[in-house]
């Protein structure tokens, strides 16, 4: 009967976890868990369950949950919105000088410059993007 009490602790603690997510309360319940399933399996007195739910949980707590948050903080960087255009290639659509232009990226036609003011790029070559300047995308030739 107490592996079903166990169990249900463990549960519980997992879904307070999802509220949180500073992972102290999934290692408890990984230590319910162990718990639960010493108990299903011996049938010990419940200060044994105790003590398993302890060493368990203080285990997780030391060892795994330093590495979980570890791993947690350090996601690689995804480039989003203009970041992502940054090194890309570009075509040349109409004439792009140091002032204005046209070029597509992506399927998507930008306002463009080159980084060298003095340079003139036709329409077709490739070139690639340097970085995005408010809505214009600074090109050099490829």
């Amino acid at each position: 009967m107490s592996a079903l009490l166990w169990l249900a602790a463990a549960i519980v603690l997992a879904v307070a976890e999802m509220f949180g997510g500073e992972l102290v309360l999934l290692m408890l319940a990984g230590g319910a868990f162990a718990a639960a399933g010493v108990d299903f399996v011996w049938e010990p007195p419940l200060w044994v369950d105790g003590l398993v739910f302890a060493a368990v949980s203080v285990l997780l707590l030391v060892a795994v949950r330093p590495i979980a948050k570890r791993h947690m903080l350090n996601r690689p960087a995804v480039l989003m919105n203009t970041e992502a255009l940054e090194g890309q290639p570009a075509v040349v659509t109409e004439t792009v000088d140091g002032d204005d232009g046209r070029v597509k990226i992506g399927g998507d036609i930008w306002s463009a410059r080159s980084v060298d003011p003095a340079a003139v790029l036709e329409p077709g070559t490739h070139v690639t993007v340097v970085e995005i300047d408010g809505a214009t995308a600074v090109v050099w030739r490829a």
